[in-house]
């Protein structure tokens, strides 16, 4: 496992004041969004209080990297704080409907906002499927969250400039978000694809939206050189893949009161995850027939989710992929070695490099 140094642990005060302010800019920002459109009809649903409530308990990761990206070469500045918590409003559009294409039942330990439409439907005695308006809400509100990132991020206070430089990135992470996600539903578990096939949408999904694309849109909109830029987006490629390999395991092996979903949750829903794809490349005959079996399972219970923990384990794929996370890490630090940056950035930076990949997170 990749070591941070003891040195870096001077930016945790730091990030944790970032997520702090970036969680009570975004909540109000919401709570006033809602207040000012949820009227009449509208002002009954769910929404008044979900949709405040859905943007808190996050980690506020990519608004985080954003925000340290502008720190490359920008002061501190609150406008450009509220610019980069924009990408967590953006983060939210992309929860509120993933959850309705995975069908998942509860995000961060709460019932996914499509579940708690279809209760309040049922609840109102409603006409027509409780299920079907849930999902539809849903993804409604996703959009409210889509429309409010960019709002938000026009209004931050940033000057035209800024947020001219900044544009083509921003535009880049939300188009590459949205062709991730048609690339994951086509990626079915049941008929799995190729470990190439799936490092491109973790590229595409989460290494690019997640880590890469926010670093390039901070360090862009502070006007960043070319060399610093190129820089961040090594780093930030290398590590938002070792974050999403870290959470396709957590996907598997991960503590249900740590992530906040039940265990095995990508098992049950047949996601063709990293782990999964692995397994099935380095698995010898006997194993690969017993991954198909358990594949082609109609019922996905707790005894098949240990099952297939189990298996995915004996085939060697989960220390495998521990092994490539470590590389990952270590190769995005390098990266950021090899330009100057400010001593607050560069630290932050490696700090985060933890965070996004510790066991247990």
């Amino acid at each position: 496992m990749t070591v941070i140094p003891a040195a870096a642990t001077g930016s945790v005060a730091w990030l944790d004041a970032l997520r702090r302010r970036c969680g009570t800019d975004v909540h109000a920002f919401v709570t006033d969004r809602v207040r000012e459109h949820f009227t009449g009809r509208a002002a009954e649903t769910p929404a008044v209080t979900a949709l405040p409530e859905f943007v808190t308990g996050g980690k506020f990761l990519r608004p985080t990297f954003a925000y340290t990206g502008w720190r490359c070469g920008g002061p501190e500045s609150a406008a450009a704080l509220r610019a980069a918590a924009s990408l967590e409003l953006l983060h939210c559009f992309a929860l509120a409907q993933d959850d309705v294409m995975d069908g998942s039942a509860r995000r961060r330990g709460r019932p996914s906002l499509h579940v708690l439409f279809a209760r309040w439907h049922e609840g109102q005695r409603l006409g027509g499927s409780a299920a079907r308006f849930g999902e539809s809400a849903a993804v409604l509100m996703g959009d409210l969250f889509l429309v409010w990132s960019g709002q938000l991020l026009h209004g931050s206070g940033l000057d035209a400039g800024a947020l001219a430089r900044g544009r083509p990135v921003y535009d880049l992470l939300r188009s590459e978000l949205a062709v991730g996600q048609l690339g994951d539903l086509v990626n079915d578990a049941r008929a799995l694809p190729s470990w190439t096939d799936v490092v491109d949408v973790v590229r595409r999904k989460s290494g690019n939206y997640t880590v890469r694309r926010p670093l390039e849109f901070g360090a862009a909109l502070a006007g960043c050189s070319a060399e610093v830029i190129t820089a961040l987006a090594t780093y930030g490629g290398l590590l938002g893949e070792a974050f999403q390999f870290r959470d396709d395991l957590l996907g598997v092996f991960g503590d249900p009161a740590v992530t906040g979903k039940p265990a095995g949750d990508d098992l049950r829903e047949r996601k063709a995850s990293s782990v999964v794809v692995l397994a099935r490349e380095l698995a010898d005959h006997r194993q690969r027939a017993g991954l198909t079996e358990l594949l082609a399972a109609t019922e996905i219970d707790d005894g098949v989710v240990a099952r297939w923990r189990d298996l995915i384990t004996a085939t060697g794929a989960r220390d495998q992929l521990e092994k490539i996370i470590d590389d990952r890490v270590r190769r995005a630090l390098e990266a950021i070695d090899q330009v100057p940056l400010p001593r607050q950035a560069a630290s932050a930076l490696t700090v985060l490099a933890g965070r996004c990949t510790e066991r247990a997170r």
